[in-house]
């Protein structure tokens, strides 16, 4: 059987969005060993797209033959951002050259036995905190789903302790391949640019998803049932070199494009 090294670090989104090569390769008949955060990864070996994963290059890991390593490193291996403004998932079919065969739908049956089911959930938070608006914008989102019938839930990940002061309608879960499974029996969800929202677009949910100073170019969510929610100021993007007072995640203007969106 051919054998692929694959190293990919970063947040979940970033993994997420490496998730189609692994597809791929594993089409292709190879036997994938990926090397990066174990946590994401679970979820591509759930799905079948990887059979081994380490958390870091390990001498034992490294001595194998290989027929093909992708590493893609700053330091030493491809870069792992495109230097042009492509979305991230063909930057990486285009440098490795491999066939654009992959799922648009991330193939979770999902739980059956989950407090997200039938429910609207909303993730206000992310990994960085220039990507988050004003709390009052998901207020004003939960007070007019709550008016549509909807029965509402605050999603709190890792990064999301501070959702807590705010709500007590939450579901707190911070094993990634446990919040997929259960995110696939929600009704409908909303978020800010941040791994959890590329999960919920991945899974086929309904979503809704602001953009403010980062990138929905490079950035954009794998899926095919999810709005892209920006004000596209002449600013954008930005993102991380953000200004103090930043237009783009204006949440009244927010607001108004979600109901636009929401109404479509």
């Amino acid at each position: 059987m051919k054998k692929v090294l694959f190293y990919r670090r970063g947040a979940l989104g970033d993994t997420l969005l490496t998730f189609p090569v692994l597809e791929v390769l594993k089409k292709e008949g190879y036997h994938i060993t990926a090397i990066g955060n174990t946590d994401y990864f679970k979820i591509a070996k759930y799905a079948g797209w990887i059979d081994e994963m380490y958390s870091d290059f390990y001498p034992q890991i490294l001595n194998r033959h290989y027929d093909k390593k992708i590493i893609f490193s700053k330091a030493d291996g491809i870069p792992p951002f495109p230097s042009k403004r492509i979305w991230i998932v063909d930057y990486y079919f285009e440098v490795l050259k491999l066939k654009k065969d992959f799922s648009s739908i991330l193939p979770l049956k999902g739980s059956l036995n989950t407090s997200l089911k039938n429910k609207a959930v909303l993730h206000p938070g992310s990994g960085s905190p220039k990507k988050i608006p004003d709390f009052s914008l998901f207020e004003r989102i939960e007070n007019f789903l709550k008016l549509k019938g909807f029965e509402v839930v605050y999603l709190v990940g890792e990064a999301d302790e501070w959702i807590k002061k705010h709500k007590k309608n939450i579901w707190e879960c911070l094993d990634p391949l446990e919040i997929a499974l259960a995110l696939k029996s929600c009704r409908l969800f909303v978020g800010v640019d941040s791994g959890i929202s590329h999960l919920a677009c991945y899974l086929g949910i309904n979503s809704f998803v602001f953009f403010g100073p980062s990138d929905p170019i490079v950035w954009k969510p794998l899926g095919t049932n999810y709005h892209l929610i920006s004000l596209n100021l002449k600013c954008s993007p930005c993102f991380p070199n953000t200004c103090s007072n930043p237009q783009c995640l204006n949440p009244q203007a927010l607001f108004e494009k979600f109901l636009q969106y929401f109404n479509l």
